[in-house]
């Protein structure tokens, strides 16, 4: 029922994870994807692998999303790759950095590092993406539950994630004349790279504050990630989905 033939799509942080999953699930559906990558190459040409063995075409850009002058690079790029515009934009590319810290023993330079690659970066992003979005378009932000609740000893992140839900409330009316969407997805935690150092040694109590008993895979995020990029979601805009398994109703 989703079909995303023609579509033209561009995902951040497409080389593991949620965005590689995302890129691949976007494919499926018929859509060319562009990805991006920081700075692991060969996990990005095995997405533009998975890109095409799904029936489409891809391609990679590496680029550190934290400076604003590649950024400049990147969509000189898209510019090229897509140079009628595009459909869809997936802000997914982001960092949790894995140590507690309590706030009076967190560093300036990893406040700051949190919000260059976590809010700065999509700022950046969607002013650029936005102004190349062809009407009835989509952009969809991958935040987190941690924006919503808060996150004890990871503030910075925290604060990210909330910040993005605030911009798509308001973003959601800027877009509105041209009919682009702009929404929110907010994992709980997922069986991905970046989050096993926090969950390893504790699943089992992660996994029973979950009513479903597990966490997610890449894939169930990319899942309602496509679904709001579809027709199927037309009249969905400004909102938060949440994706964790029914965790924040627990206890």
């Amino acid at each position: 029922m989703i079909d995303l033939s023609g579509k033209l799509a561009l995902v951040t942080g497409g080389s593991r994870g949620v965005g590689r999953a995302t890129a691949q699930l976007l494919a499926r559906a018929g859509a060319q994807v562009g990805i991006t990558y920081r700075s692991r190459e060969a996990e990005a040409q095995e997405t533009l692998r998975l890109i095409e063995a799904e029936g489409s075409t891809g391609w990679a850009h590496q680029v550190d999303l934290a400076d604003e002058q590649q950024i400049q690079a990147l969509f000189e790029r898209v510019d090229r790759e897509f140079p009628n515009g595009f459909d869809i934009f997936i802000a997914n590319a982001g960092i949790w950095p894995p140590q507690d810290v309590h706030i009076e023993n967190m560093t300036t330079e990893q406040w700051k590092h949190t919000l260059a690659v976590n809010l700065d970066a999509v700022f950046f992003t969607t002013r650029e993406a936005g102004k190349r979005l062809r009407e009835n378009g989509r952009i969809v932000y991958v935040g987190s539950t941690a924006g919503q609740r808060g996150e004890a000893y990871h503030v910075d992140y925290a604060a990210t994630k909330g910040a993005l839900i605030s911009m798509v409330k308001g973003l959601c009316v800027e877009y509105a004349p041209r009919n682009i969407t702009v929404n929110c997805v907010a994992p709980g935690w997922i069986d991905t790279e970046m989050s096993e150092p926090a969950y390893k040694e504790r699943l089992p109590q992660i996994i029973e504050g979950i009513p479903l008993k597990r966490i997610a895979t890449a894939e169930d995020v990319a899942g309602p990630i496509v679904f709001l990029c579809s027709e199927l979601a037309r009249h969905i805009t400004g909102e938060v989905v949440n994706i964790n398994g029914g965790a924040v109703l627990a206890g």
